[in-house]
């Protein structure tokens, strides 16, 4: 049988997508192989359908527990005879499936990385005695110290294919990872001459939206206003704001649930099985949510908050316009999100993997505060080339108009200096604005810059400070607190009288 055949008869597809042909051939000759292909791009068809095609078992290795019992399902629903071995499974369960495995009725074996070569080495001892044809590791950064979810029990997969009885090809699969990830996962997972499949991160159907997080709420609801009746996904950092905002959205009026790994079971199940069948419009939800979810349309996907890397980001609004059809992602943005989640990524006693995942939420800050094309700038990420200009994300869909910004440079530039650059964003803005705050020191009220900009408004003032950064005239430290620092080009605007250019604050358009 083809894979073409099998492609059809059991899948129900009628053609091949991305580099899906070619990479199932090279698994079929028997070659180690590397697959990164984007979120809904359909990864698992890749050592699914040569899993049939060849005579032993394929070893599945999965971190999520929720998505092996997904992908088995679905599997089963279409015949195929698939099973998982998991923590979930009580020691009856686990014995019938070992006796299946025996009789040779399972053709493809989804595990957990901790099962193999791990405490319990004797179920390695059970897998020599098997003929296994094939082992798919997917998520396959998560062995990578530079991917964004880097598991330490991944490491010993190295070893699952030398100590079988046969020579066994591998193949890794993961939907995220740039360059130096890339290579860091051949490396680890010691692929021989493998053959690599790296398909197009462009999904040109999504629009890439990113707003300043002032009313956050307030904006949602318009947004949402203007995809009324569409199924969307709106993720938040924590449990509690899912909860909080999906009840806000149904006393909106809108169909929506809430879902976070601290939900029941059982209640989990019955939102995302309602979202499925489209008898709920909005999920909710925790980066919980997602891993797997099969649901081609999906017209949008909101981030409340910032993700943590680039990686994360372009998963998660990956799951929207699956399906091909014009789709939007929208981020809310403010620097509070990134002094928050520094605390998030840094990871005890680790300083080097702390220094990786604190770069990966710099970059990710940075894309948020871009002023070029917001499509280029995460193609590039994951090293693929693109034009300046994709006509299809908030800066290019907008036209920024330029103004004579040296008033207010001068003015931003003064109260850094003579605060002795000690302080950051909002308290040099109430002092810029003059505030009565009782925050504001005595002995500042009496400088000559107190209250220069009081004809500006907050968020204007955070706009054209966010503008002087970008443009290197203002830099913001990394510290606990943050504190606005002159730049390197600040001397000639304050000495020299240099003409500063910044671009007006724009109200947001959502174009379908």
């Amino acid at each position: 049988m083809t894979s073409e055949k099998v492609l059809k008869e059991v899948f129900g597809y009628e053609s091949f997508r991305h580099r899906q042909k070619d990479t199932i051939n090279s698994v079929l000759q028997g070659n180690d192989t590397f697959v990164l292909m984007p979120t809904g791009g359909g990864k698992s068809l890749c050592y699914q359908i040569p899993a049939l095609m060849l005579e032993g078992l394929t070893i599945v290795i999965s971190p999520l527990i929720a998505l092996m019992k997904d992908q088995v399902d679905a599997l089963k629903l279409s015949g195929v005879a698939a099973a998982y071995l998991n923590s979930t499974q009580d020691h009856h369960e686990q014995a019938y499936i070992m006796d299946m495995l025996k009789l040779n009725e399972v053709k493809l074996l989804y595990v957990a990385p901790e099962r193999i070569l791990g405490k319990e080495s004797n179920f390695v001892d059970f897998l020599k005695t098997l003929d296994i044809s094939l082992i798919a590791i997917d998520e396959a950064h998560c062995i990578s110290h530079w991917g964004h979810d880097f598991r330490p029990e991944y490491l010993m997969l190295s070893e699952l294919a030398k100590v079988l009885k046969k020579k066994v090809p591998t193949i890794a699969l993961t939907a995220t990872a740039d360059k130096i990830t890339q290579k860091d996962i051949v490396d680890k997972l010691k692929l021989e001459n493998p053959q690599v499949f790296i398909s197009s991160f462009n999904r040109p159907n999504i629009q890439y939206h990113v707003t300043p997080k002032r009313n956050s709420f307030d904006q949602l609801l318009d947004f949402l206003h203007h995809n009324k009746d569409e199924s969307g996904i709106v993720y938040t950092l924590t449990r509690k704001s899912t909860e909080k905002i999906a009840n806000q959205l149904t006393e909106e009026g809108f169909n929506a649930k809430p879902y976070h790994a601290g939900l029941d079971t059982a209640v989990k199940t019955k939102h995302q099985e309602a979202f499925l069948k489209d008898e709920v419009k909005i999920i909710v939800a925790t980066i919980a949510f997602g891993m797997g979810i099969d649901k081609s349309n999906v017209r949008y996907v909101v981030h409340m908050d910032l993700p943590k890397n680039i990686e994360s980001y372009y998963q998660e609004t990956g799951r929207a316009g699956r399906d091909g059809l014009p789709s939007q992602a929208l981020l809310f943005f403010s620097f509070g999100d990134v002094f928050k989640l520094k605390g998030f990524v840094e990871i005890e006693d680790n300083q080097k993997q702390s220094a990786i995942m604190l770069q990966k939420l710099d970059q990710m800050a940075k894309y948020a505060q871009l002023k070029t094309c917001r499509r280029k700038y995460l193609l590039n990420y994951f090293g693929e080339e693109f034009a300046i200009h994709c006509g299809a994300c908030d800066n290019c869909l907008n036209t920024f108009e330029t103004i004579d910004g040296t008033e207010i440079a001068q003015k931003a530039l003064s109260a850094v200096t003579r605060l002795e650059e000690r302080f950051g964003v909002n308290y040099i803005i109430d002092f810029l604005r003059g505030s009565k705050s009782e925050k504001i020191w005595d002995r500042h009220k009496n400088l000559k810059t107190y209250g220069v900009g009081a004809e500006i408004s907050k968020e204007d003032w955070r706009h054209y400070i966010n503008e002087l950064i970008g443009l290197d005239y203002l830099i913001r430290d990394n510290g606990q607190y943050p504190v606005l620092k002159l730049g390197k080009k600040s001397w000639d605007v304050l000495n020299k009288g240099e003409k500063v250019s910044v671009n007006q604050p724009i109200t947001q358009r959502y174009e379908t």
